[in-house]
């Protein structure tokens, strides 16, 4: 007997996907379901449903998961609407970080700056000025992001980014949450992807935004002038010294690394997600893991 009725299929015509490079401002960090529906930062939430940030791993570690939702500076909606957003999440755990081997461990010091060591005596002098500590699982990420939005004077030896740890770990935001909108943030160059994931349903595409890298806004007029997805391009930035690679170049790098972005991606302006495209000319998949310095 088969009975029943056939389920609702939503289409969100108003939240076209969308890849490339875009100036972003953050509007929210971990909001609330209200905070989520007034805002209109993404596709309506299934009624009844609670979105739940913390979480445990399956070795019985506190998870936090990081929502930041960022505005394209630039977008132009249709009267009524708001300016489009995109999530880029942030995935913390309580443990420390080190490597596939176990044989070093990732440091960090009081600007969020990170560096690998077996041990304290292999980490440089100057990252050593600074009060430092072993970094947690996914502290990395999120300092990335903190450094680019909040715009510090980072060589003035008295600048400190630290968010305490503990409070984090309780799903406590509330220092982050209270720099939205003030004068030490600003805005930044941030990557719009496309994940792919099969499911039970089949092949499904979710916007995405990736996590390991942005760039100050100055930067996009470069990925105007060259076709950074260009391999001839990529292969001479390469060949340069690191010293001598310029941000937008190491930005490319980190992107297309062998443990670089793993979505679909155009290292361009931003620009509506052609799935055509996807399939002609789609990115190589990257390791899961982080490299083992």
């Amino acid at each position: 007997m088969i009975e029943g009725q056939r389920r609702e299929e939503k289409e969100f015509t108003n939240f076209v996907k969308r890849v490339g490079l875009f100036e972003a401002n953050v509007v929210a960090i971990n909001p609330t379901e209200k905070e989520y529906t007034d805002k209109k930062l993404g596709p309506p939430l299934e009624e009844g449903k609670t979105i739940e940030y913390l979480s445990e791993s399956d070795e019985g570690n506190q998870k936090l998961r990081i929502d930041v939702y960022l505005e394209d500076v630039n977008d132009k909606p249709v009267e009524g609407e708001n300016k489009k957003t995109y999530k880029v999440a942030i995935f913390l755990e309580n443990k420390e970080r080190e490597n596939q081997e176990m044989t070093k461990k990732q440091y960090i010091n009081a600007v969020g700056t990170c560096s690998w060591g077996a041990t304290t005596e292999d980490l440089f002098d100057w990252f050593k000025e600074r009060d430092y500590r072993v970094a947690m699982s996914g502290e990395e990420e999120l300092y990335t992001f903190l450094t680019n939005w909040l715009k510090l004077d980072y060589k003035n030896p008295e600048t400190i980014l630290e968010i305490e740890w503990k409070k984090l770990m309780k799903g406590d935001l509330s220092e982050l949450k209270s720099q939205i909108g003030e004068e030490l943030c600003g805005s930044f160059i941030a990557l719009a992807t496309v994940k792919i994931k099969e499911t039970e349903d089949g092949v499904k595409e979710y916007q995405s935004v990736y996590n390991k890298a942005y760039l100050p806004t100055w930067a996009m007029k470069n990925f105007r002038l060259l076709d950074y997805d260009d391999d001839a391009i990529v292969e001479r930035i390469e060949q340069k010294k690191p010293r001598d690679r310029k941000a937008h170049e190491k930005f490319t790098l980190n992107v297309k690394g062998e443990y670089g972005c793993r979505d679909y991606y155009i290292l361009k302006p931003i620009k509506d997600y052609d799935p055509e495209e996807n399939l002609v000319a789609s990115n190589d998949p990257k390791s899961e893991d982080s490299p083992s310095y």
